[in-house]
């Protein structure tokens, strides 16, 4: 749903075939965590995304993730490498366009998240992700640099496995830099 929009919760129970009790406690979720704003005798609205909300959000994914990126680099197990190979495998075929990067950088994420060995930061984290994920929607339609943004997800997997945890903390706060810079030109440009 575009922010700004209307959630019309009739529409929500026949498309998800629940009852009014799910999608509400759903509502009152999404609320607590700024995705949604209800408010009395008028309704319920997804929020608005704006430049000021945009930075918020990147100060701390640019902290929180950067020191995630160096625990996972410290900390993987057998099996976390054997995840980040098969992203590695994924990101070498053909990225077909921005939905594809869209589910491998959530994919990437989460592995990194999982990888650090901290639930509270994983939470923290999955939190702020799915935030700035709903920017992503503001550039699906543009033309963005796909090939760069496969090449930085390699370069930082591969600093990950090789155990670099200065340089994987160092590219992961280069590309939520770099994810902030492209999304805070769209919010100019409207």
């Amino acid at each position: 749903m575009p922010p700004g929009s209307v959630v019309n919760e009739a529409r929500l129970r026949e498309e998800l075939g629940i009852g009014r009790t799910p999608i509400r406690e759903a509502l009152q979720r999404l609320a607590r965590e700024n995705l949604v704003r209800s408010i009395p005798h008028r309704g319920t609205f997804v929020t608005e995304v704006n430049i000021t909300d945009l930075a918020r959000i990147t100060e701390v994914r640019v902290v929180l993730e950067a020191h995630a990126a160096r625990l996972a680099a410290e900390k993987l197990s057998s099996a976390d490498r054997e995840a980040i190979d098969s992203l590695l495998a994924l990101l070498r075929g053909e990225v077909t366009g921005q939905r594809e990067l869209m589910r491998l950088d959530r994919l990437i994420h989460r592995t990194i998240y999982r990888a650090a060995r901290n639930p509270f930061l994983e939470a923290t984290l999955e939190r702020y992700f799915n935030l700035s994920l709903r920017l992503w929607y503001l550039v699906l339609d543009r033309e963005v640099r796909l090939r760069e943004a496969v090449d930085e997800h390699v370069e930082l997997l591969r600093a990950i496995l090789a155990g670099d945890g200065e340089l994987a903390e160092t590219i992961m706060r280069r590309h939520v830099i770099g994810f902030e810079r492209e999304i805070r030109k769209v919010l100019v440009e409207r």
